[in-house]
């Protein structure tokens, strides 16, 4: 898929945010990686060779405190990840929802668990 009809697809899944939260989305750079550096693997913990689809780096609006840090949270979707794993561009679409939902949830202190838990319930019925 071309990098341009991917960031298309970032932007829906951006759309695709509820509103009340996607008003709350500030200071949070949104980019687009074909895979994950070693440093963002050996960060999260998954292996070499491991599949990353996505990743929030930042300081959750839960633990500011009040105020926004200087530097932008960042959330990176990794292109090549997901058309690894997803093979149509309809499957590539709903990977790209469900991650852009996945890490969003993260930026707003979700932790993994309940970031899957959200997810079965926005994503089940699809």
């Amino acid at each position: 898929m071309e990098r341009d009809e991917f960031e298309q697809l970032v932007a829906e899944g951006l759309s695709r945010i509820p509103d009340k939260f996607r008003k709350l989305l500030k200071n949070v750079a949104v980019v687009i990686e074909d895979f994950p550096s070693t440093a963002q693997l050996r960060k999260t913990g998954v292996r070499r060779g491991s599949l990353l689809l996505g990743l929030y780096e930042g300081v959750p609006r839960i633990a500011r405190y009040g105020h926004d840090p200087l530097l932008p949270d960042k959330i990176t979707i990794f292109q090549r990840s997901i058309e690894m794993v997803a093979h149509s561009p309809e499957a590539i679409r709903q990977a790209v929802a469900e991650k852009v939902w996945h890490e969003v949830g993260h930026h707003f202190g979700l932790s993994e668990h309940a970031v899957r838990q959200a997810q079965s319930r926005k994503f089940k019925h699809r």
